[in-house]
C-alpha cells in the first residue's frame, strides 16, 4: 500500500530533523512538505514540495495518509500577537480540517509544555486554543507533543532559549523529569513510533514521556 505523509514547518528545529529521518525510513513512499520556499537540501526522490500561501491552506487538496503538523514561530519573530496567533494557531488549524477532509486519518502536532486555553500567559493559551481546535476536527488518531525547552541545532540565535538550556543543564539534578530540556530527536523519535503504531483516540505526551523516547 502506498503510504504518504505531509509534513507542515520543515524548515523549522524539529520539522527538518523530522523530514530527514523521514526520507531514511522505509515507512513513508511519499514525503510532501507545504513550503513558502523551495529547500534545495531537500531534493530527494521521495519529496514532492508544494509552494504554497499559507493564508490559503483551506483551499488545497492534498491527499496524505499521516500529517505532520511542525508549524510555529515567536511573537518577535512574527512581529505581533495577531500573526503568532495566525501561525501557531489559524494555521495548524485549517492544515487540520483541510487534511481531514482530503482523507488524512492521523495527526500530529507540535504544541509546547504548559499549554491551556485559559492561561493568562499568552503563547500558553494560543497553544491551548489549537490543540481545543484541533481536537474538534475529528481524526481518527491524533497526537499532541508537548516539550519543554528544546535542545537542538537552531538556525536562528534565541537568547532566551539559550539561557534556559545553560540553566537548565547546570541545575539539571534539580529539575523534575517534566521541566527538563529535551533532545529534539527523542521527539522525533516518538512522533514516528506512534505513527507505526496504531493508536485511535486522543493522545497527549507530556515532555517527561517524551524523554523515553531514544
Amino acid at each position: 500500500m502506498h503510504k504518504t505523509a505531509l509534513v507542515a514547518g520543515s524548515s523549522g528545529l524539529i520539522g527538518e530533523l523530522l523530514t530527514t529521518t523521514l526520507i531514511n525510513e522505509n515507512y513513508y513512499d511519499e514525503i510532501i512538505l507545504l513550503v513558502r520556499k523551495k529547500n534545495i537540501f531537500f531534493q530527494h526522490p521521495k519529496i514532492i514540495q508544494h509552494e504554497i500561501n499559507f493564508n490559503s491552506i483551506a483551499e488545497l487538496n492534498i491527499k496524505a495518509n499521516d500529517v505532520y503538523c511542525c508549524l510555529g514561530t515567536t511573537i518577535r519573530k512574527a512581529g505581533s500577537k495577531e500573526e503568532f496567533y495566525k501561525v501557531d494557531c489559524t494555521y495548524p488549524f485549517e492544515l487540520a480540517k483541510m487534511s481531514l477532509l482530503n482523507g488524512a486519518e492521523e495527526f500530529h502536532i507540535i504544541s509546547a509544555m504548559g499549554a491551556n486555553k485559559e492561561s493568562s500567559i499568552f503563547y500558553n493559551k494560543v497553544k491551548g486554543e489549537v490543540e481545543e481546535k484541533v481536537k474538534e476536527v475529528g481524526f481518527k488518531s491524533l497526537f499532541i507533543y508537548r516539550p519543554s525547552i528544546l535542545i537542538g541545532d537552531r538556525k536562528e540565535f534565541r537568547l532566551g532559549e539559550k539561557i534556559g538550556i545553560g540553566l537548565a543543564k547546570i541545575f539539571s539534578f534539580l529539575i523534575p523529569k517534566k521541566y527538563k530540556a529535551i533532545d529534539i530527536h527523542k521527539i522525533v523519535n516518538a512522533m514516528i513510533l506512534n505513527a507505526k503504531t496504531e493508536g485511535l483516540g486522543i493522545h497527549i505526551l507530556e515532555s517527561d514521556q517524551l524523554q523515553t523516547f531514544n
